[in-house]
């Protein structure tokens, strides 16, 4: 691992463990690369262990938790925009959205122009399980955020953005402008 690396991982909050300057950028190698493979791995891991937890106790999963996550972000989302968020089957998210419907997490309306559309949103009890699990995970950015001086929490987003398939990036915006204005709604 190179020492610009070695140091962010040790120091993350300190100023000197983030370059100034191109000349201080290290080149990445294979080994560098495998490396933020794995401490990718490491940090989902933490990021979703308490979440884990609290969707154990209602016999949830992780699927569960994307669904009920988006449902939440963008009341009146229809089941095709999830199929296109999620990038799962339609017979993998039957299975789970059925489990949501049935416990009463969400709740599936008539569409207002084509009847025939199932528009998807949180009832009370899924709206709460979503911003409990959300705080959750929240949390642990906001910390983490704390830690970093501000030139790397711009980074942090730019990074993960950039791991986003170029051809997806744009819907990737629109949707987190579309999650952001329905938030800002009452």
């Amino acid at each position: 691992m190179n020492e610009l690396l070695a140091r962010k991982i040790v120091e993350p909050g300190s100023a000197a463990a983030w370059p100034r300057s191109a000349v201080e950028v290290a080149a990445t190698t294979d080994e560098d690369a495998l490396e933020l493979v794995e401490l990718f791995f490491f940090a989902y891991r933490d990021f979703v262990r308490d979440a884990d937890r609290l969707l154990g106790t209602y016999g949830f999963g992780r699927a569960h938790h994307r669904v009920l996550h988006f449902v939440n972000r963008r009341p009146g989302l229809t089941i095709a925009a999830l199929l296109d968020i999620l990038r799962i089957t339609k017979q993998s998210l039957n299975r789970v959205l059925k489990q949501l419907l049935e416990a009463g997490f969400v709740e599936a309306r008539a569409g207002i122009v084509d009847r025939r559309q199932r528009l998807l949103y949180p009832t009370p009890q899924g709206a709460n399980l979503a911003r409990d699990l959300s705080a959750l995970q929240s949390a642990r950015f906001l910390k983490v955020m704390d830690e970093l001086p501000p030139v790397a929490r711009g980074a942090a987003s730019e990074f993960l953005f950039a791991m986003i398939d170029p051809d997806e990036r744009a819907r990737v915006r629109a949707h987190l402008a579309s999650a952001k204005a329905a938030g800002d709604t009452p």
